[in-house]
């Protein structure tokens, strides 16, 4: 087996290639594109149906404050607990059960609570709204998993870091259908569990002796895994990634080293033969420009060597978009230290490509819309889900996901995250919602049994864990469990014993049914 050791340290020098003088300078563009587009890779459809998403669910949020408000002004009036429950689910489509609907002087309404069941229920209703996360499923006249696999790819495994502000990784930032996406799961600071990805490979290895998906395993293609770090281009030292302390290059290295581990513990379990092919992705949560890792001729990848898609992106704007798919080749070739004609590395090579150009159109889409910057650099998640991810509905800053089986696994992400939610949400007045999700395979016998078990397991060690918070009526947690494999719809289920509950005395809050 090859020597790893050191790789991530100083990267080697990078040779020039011809097309280097279209590097040479930055041309001076508008801060703000007209919607439309003039760049090069602009993508107005796919960015229309974006917008709208955007819109819609940042709305449905928005409206929970002002329905709350009047809710709360009208609890001493008669007929309240039936003209509140009209008036939540005609506002917000979420039925809110009636036991929190009962108020008296002595006893008034916990708003903290009804706070909770709204975001709660919010966010299960746009899950049911089933947004097409698959507007860019063909690049080029070619459906996009063709393409990946042309290039040497059959799964894409995404481990980004459960911040909020990378809520959006896979639709927005890098516009990958989510049909490639083979596994994303979010941990804090990308950190994720090698032996647990490791499984998944396994799992997708199985598939395709078994079942020959998504491709036969006589064909020469590897498993993908990216791992995805974040930092701030107008704050680097406060907005950056908390896990690392706000260090874009600590963050960078360390999950250098992760990607390293995984791939080693493939080739030491399984022999040299069997390779996978990782790759650093880091974004800029301000713009959502990325810096993308591109990978040497041995795989090799370095925390300091990188394509800085912003700065490339104003380069090839005044290019045809022939001239600018030449320049995006240079820019990848020269950050991998290979020719543009390279066989070795052809197949990475144009992967990343792809996701640079993708990425362009969200910069552009930011510019558009956001004047070239998020107004909100910081947090502004809704809710925390922990357990299985939820990416039904991604959008920037949605949900801080923390993906674990058991809070002994995942405390370091729990606590982040509740951090986060003190800061954002506790001082100011608000309570922190906790969607506790675990999915199950309803073709084996007992999966959804466990899958339940899991879940009370996983509310149990929270409300131990946060104790006082819950007690307080600041930390709210809600269990759901789902058919992976099935067209159920996500099942809600009560957990009487949490403090939370204990506190509210009732169950959670449930979805208006669109049927």
């Amino acid at each position: 087996m090859r020597n790893r050791i050191g790789r991530y340290a100083a990267s080697p020098a990078v040779p020039m290639d011809p097309h280097e003088r279209l590097f040479g300078c930055r041309p001076l563009l508008p801060d703000t594109l007209a919607p439309g587009g003039g760049h090069p890779f602009h993508d107005a459809r796919h960015s229309v149906c974006l917008r709208e998403r955007e819109a819609e669910i940042t709305a449905a949020f928005d409206a929970i404050e002002p329905a709350l408000r009047e809710v709360a002004a009208r609890q001493w009036q008669g007929g309240f607990a039936a003209a509140a429950e009209s008036l939540l689910r005609e506002r917000l489509g979420v039925a809110v059960p009636a036991c929190r609907l009962q108020s008296s002087w002595l006893a008034p309404l916990n708003m903290r609570n009804l706070y909770a069941d709204c975001v709660v229920g919010t966010f299960l209703r746009l899950m049911e709204r089933q947004f097409d996360r698959n507007p860019a499923a063909t690049e080029e006249g070619e459906p996009v998993d063709g393409l990946i696999r042309k290039w040497g790819f059959h799964a894409i495994d995404i481990s980004p870091c459960a911040d909020g502000r990378l809520s959006g990784v896979i639709d927005y930032i890098l516009r990958v259908p989510p049909a490639v996406v083979a596994s994303r799961k979010s941990f804090a600071g990308a950190l994720f569990d090698v032996e647990e990805s490791v499984r998944h490979w396994m799992e997708t290895e199985l598939r395709r002796y078994r079942e020959q998906r998504p491709n036969a395993p006589q064909e020469p293609t590897r498993y993908l895994k990216i791992g995805v770090y974040h930092t701030s281009s107008a704050d680097p030292e406060h907005e950056g990634c908390a896990a690392h302390g706000s260090d874009a290059r600590r963050a960078a290295a360390a999950l250098c080293e992760r990607l390293e581990a995984f791939a080693c513990a493939i080739e030491n379990a399984y022999g040299q033969g069997i390779s996978v092919a990782t790759l650093l992705i880091g974004v800029d949560t301000d713009t959502d420009a990325i810096r993308l890792h591109v990978p040497d001729a041995e795989g090799v990848v370095y925390a300091d060597r990188f394509v800085d898609n912003a700065v490339l992106f104003d380069e090839i704007a005044p290019l045809t978009r022939d001239a600018a798919k030449d320049a995006i080749r240079s820019a990848v070739a020269r950050a991998a230290g290979t020719s543009v004609d390279d066989p070795q590395t052809e197949g990475m090579r144009w992967f990343c490509g792809y996701i640079l150009k993708n990425n362009m159109a969200q910069i552009e889409y930011v510019r558009a819309h956001h004047n070239g910057r998020y107004a909100d650099l910081g947090h502004t998640e809704r809710l925390m889900i922990v357990g299985d991810g939820l990416d039904d509905v991604q959008m920037r800053n949605l949900a801080y996901q923390a993906q674990m089986e058991t809070i002994e696994e995942g405390a370091v992400d729990m606590d982040v995250g509740v951090g986060i939610f003190k800061r954002l949400n506790i001082e100011s007045g608000l309570p922190i919602p906790v969607l506790v999700h675990f999915g199950y395979d309803g073709k084996v016998p007992g999966s959804r049994m466990r899958a339940l078990e899991r879940c009370r397991r996983m509310v149990r060690a929270i409300d131990a864990r946060y104790t006082q918070l819950a007690r307080d009526g600041w930390l709210y947690t809600y269990a759901m469990v789902r058919d992976r494999g099935g067209n159920k719809p996500p099942e809600l289920i009560e957990i009487d014993e949490t403090a939370s509950a204990r506190k509210a005395g009732c169950g959670c809050a449930q979805v208006e049914s669109k049927a």
